[in-house]
């Protein structure tokens, strides 16, 4: 059995994950960050991506993350998101009409405040597709 470290996945509505946990990859501010046991402490932004992580047992659980922050400090992985969603729990349709509209908006924006908006949500919109389409 491979080493593992402690994982807790949070977002703002749920506590979604806690457990054993053998490998994490997620998307962090200045790009892709893999943590296994022992991994020297850290503290980073998370950008919403694919975040997966691999579990004692050798089961893979690929998840659409939003934004937040992960924390790793001996062998105790906290990620803390805006949002976290399983492929099952993303409405395909109805996230190509939010990256539709994200793209209408980015067109449309006329400041800079409202151009980040935008974008965010394309990114939020694109990533669910990613994850949910992948998976199928």
């Amino acid at each position: 059995m491979p080493a593992t470290f402690s994982l807790h996945i949070r977002s703002a509505d749920r506590d979604f994950y806690e457990g054993p946990c053998a490998a994490l990859s997620l998307r962090v501010s200045d790009g892709e960050l893999g943590l296994l046991a022992n991994h020297s402490p850290l503290v980073a932004a998370v950008v919403p991506g694919l975040l997966s992580y691999r579990t004692a047992e050798g089961e893979t659980v690929r998840l659409a993350a939003g934004g937040g922050i992960v924390r790793f400090v001996n062998n105790d992985a906290l990620v803390l998101l805006d949002s976290v969603e399983t492929p099952e729990e993303i409405d395909i349709s109805r996230a190509r009409a939010a990256a539709e509209a994200a793209q209408e908006a980015l067109k449309a924006a006329s400041s800079p405040q409202e151009r980040r908006k935008a974008r965010a949500d394309l990114d939020r919109a694109k990533n669910r597709l990613h994850v949910a389409e992948t998976t199928e």
